[in-house]
């Protein structure tokens, strides 16, 4: 039966309704989204999907509360959010829709779980404190969705649902970077495969663009390889390769001697003619030539050496 009615409770919102929202109405486009906890519209029907709201979970019934007790839990134990459980559900159909690759599509609907759906599912449940994110806590995505609630004072009947509504497709447009950005990942891994592969035992790895690569670096097991240059635009950059994500360290960084400087300032430190920039971090380095950049990689190699 066609889906008619995707039906959350009323009043103020939270993270794990709202990004519920985004997959489901993507995948039924024309059902109605209905905010209520009136008694008629949290009765299951076939036509209905009910979430965070309904006391109970039941996929067969189309019912996805995590409220009551004990409330449903992953194979890991961990908490289940509403959002969790439409994800598990429906993550596998929204990202058909967002024409993943089939090839693709478990791989990222895991990655997707475990980096986006799960902290909210935690978030939402108590089970991590918003402190974790430390003096970024009032910047995390939950917390950035919560201040587009109502103001207190904002006596309108119709404040929370028009705030909701407002705040669905700016959730959306969070959701879907993501997926494509994980989508992207993945084209990118058979491209920076064949490019370590080219590379040898060399440590640079040239890239046709900017690309991710910190994956298929782990993935080929290529501890030997500390910079990337590709082209970008009408230059090409030299590229620090960053431990893990967690972290500003990098395998080597380049020359302490380039450090901050440009044009002229730099051609002389570097002994490279057009050579451009050099961040004062140290992680990038620019230059108008791939000869050029290929000399300033291999003098950052033997400066390391």
């Amino acid at each position: 039966m066609t889906i008619t009615h995707l039906v959350t409770h009323s009043g103020g919102f939270h993270a794990d309704e709202l990004l519920s929202s985004v997959v489901l109405t993507r995948l039924f486009p024309q059902a109605r989204l209905k905010r209520t906890r009136e008694r008629q519209w949290l009765m299951p029907a076939a036509d209905k999907i009910i979430f965070d709201v309904g006391g109970n979970y039941d996929a067969e019934a189309q019912i996805f509360d995590h409220h009551q007790r004990p409330g449903p839990l992953r194979e890991d134990g961990q908490p289940f959010s509403s959002f969790g459980l439409i994800w598990a559900h429906y993550g596998r159909k929204y990202l058909a829709q967002m024409d993943v690759p089939t090839h693709d599509i478990e791989a990222i609907h895991t990655a997707f779980d475990t980096k986006f759906v799960l902290p909210i599912d935690l978030l939402d449940n108590g089970a991590i404190e918003p402190s974790i994110a430390g003096p970024l806590s009032n910047l995390t995505l939950p917390a950035l969705i919560g201040s587009l609630k109502p103001v207190f004072d904002d006596t309108s009947p119709t404040a929370d649902d028009d705030a909701f509504f407002a705040a669905l497709p700016i959730a959306r447009s969070f959701v879907e970077a993501f997926v494509r950005n994980l989508a992207a990942k993945a084209r990118s891994q058979s491209i920076v495969l064949d490019a370590i592969a080219k590379a040898g035992t060399s440590p640079i790895l040239e890239l046709p663009m900017g690309m991710p690569y910190r994956s298929a670096l782990d993935t080929a097991e290529a501890d030997h390889i500390v910079f990337v240059v590709n082209p970008r635009g009408d230059d090409w950059t030299l590229n620090g390769i960053k431990l893990s994500s967690d972290t500003f360290d990098q395998r080597a960084d380049l020359p302490a001697a380039w450090a901050g400087l440009t044009d002229t300032a730099l051609e002389d430190a570097s002994g490279v003619k057009g050579a451009k920039f050099c961040h004062n971090a140290r992680f990038i380095a620019v230059a108008n030539s791939r000869e050029a950049i290929l000399k300033m990689a291999e003098r950052a190699v033997k400066d390391i050496q």
